[in-house]
């Protein structure tokens, strides 16, 4: 089967499930990872590796949904809860815009009290204070969570939160999409087709969005397979995806607990991600959560983006990881890994080569 793979790869022609299947199951590690430098190669001529300046700003640890495989979340009541005033997320913002940033990332818990009106009163004010920063902003669930509360259909409330300032999407609450998973990690949270229809909504309005996938949380070869194929086939849809993200679970003060995958699976489901998601240009390294040497061997496993600069990350940090990398240590690390460095904007346009 394998020559047959490689023969479908080298035409530029899809993979089937079975095939994908195949070679997370049955291939070694170094034969993945040449297919998918192959891809890589062929998909990004250039050899770059692009990043952007961002920051991570989660305006609340207070989550309803309480997830088993999340250590960062509190109940409403509990001494550690927060909700971050505007000011505070004003000033967070303005160092990022001191720093050179053009993203911003605003994630947090799905909280029983913030309704859409203060999403688009403060979205606004970002636009008008920081014209320069993107707002790339709210997970699926946290769309879905906002437009509950607020009595609106999720279009609806996608729609409002656009217009008041809301650019592009994360992929983020993806975890594995498949319901029988997710019913066992995160019962409360929206299953895989409110995922889904979120992003198709977010893209039929012209928003840019990510995906992304947490594995080692007790699924199945079968599952990731799956995954990565829903995946495929609503960018096939619309193609609003600019980026793959896939990362390991992180099982560190979690009620799920268990083990971290290895390295040679987080590579493995890296490289399959690129052979099969052809139709997706951007596959990121996570170095938040593997670090920076294992990012720089994912250059040659598929990968061609090293994500954010994250100038502040609190919900992988609340698990016990605790990886930092700035602008200068990821341009270091690109370019003794012989790659170009590139600076490049949330839609992928490039700001400045190294």
């Amino acid at each position: 089967m394998i020559t047959a793979i490689e023969k479908k790869l080298d035409a530029g022609q899809p993979l089937e499930r079975e095939e994908a299947l195949f070679l997370l199951s049955d291939i070694d590690l170094l034969t993945l990872g040449k297919l998918a430098d192959g891809v890589r190669r062929r998909m990004h001529p250039q050899r770059c590796v692009s990043f952007v300046v961002d920051r991570n700003v989660n305006y609340t640890n207070v989550c309803t949904t309480k997830c088993k495989f999340c250590a960062f979340y509190r109940d409403e009541l509990h001494p550690d809860a927060y909700v971050l005033s505007y000011t505070q997320i004003f000033g967070k913002v303005q160092e990022l815009v001191d720093h050179g940033g053009t993203q911003l990332l605003m994630q947090g818990g799905l909280h029983p009290d913030l309704k859409i009106d203060w999403f688009e009163d403060l979205f606004r004010q970002l636009r008008h204070r920081f014209p320069s920063v993107q707002i790339h902003s709210l997970s699926p669930a946290e769309i879905v969570h906002i437009a509950k509360l607020s009595g609106l259909t999720m279009a609806e409330c996608l729609a409002r939160l656009h217009a008041s300032g809301l650019q592009s999407l994360p992929g983020g609450g993806a975890e594995i999409l498949v319901d029988e998973i997710r019913q066992e990690i995160s019962p409360s949270k929206i299953g895989w087709r409110d995922w889904a229809g979120v992003m198709r909504e977010a893209h039929s309005l012209g928003m840019s969005t990510t995906a992304t996938m947490m594995f080692g949380v007790r699924e199945k070869a079968e599952d990731i397979v799956e995954h990565l194929f829903r995946i495929r086939e609503l960018q096939a849809e619309q193609g609003g995806f600019t980026a793959f993200i896939p990362w390991s679970y992180q099982p560190g003060n979690t009620e799920l607990g268990g083990e971290q995958a290895s390295g040679v699976e987080y590579l493995k489901v890296l490289a399959l991600a690129r052979v099969v998601l052809d139709n997706i240009q951007n596959l990121q390294a996570s170095w938040v959560t593997q670090g920076a040497r294992m990012a720089q061997i994912a250059l040659y496993f598929g990968a061609n983006d090293l994500g954010g600069t994250m100038l502040e990350e609190n919900v992988v940090a609340a698990a016990g990881v605790d990886f930092c990398m700035s602008q200068e240590e990821i341009i270091d690390l690109s370019k003794s890994a012989g790659f170009t460095p590139v600076r490049r904007t949330t839609g992928y346009d490039t700001l400045e080569t190294y």
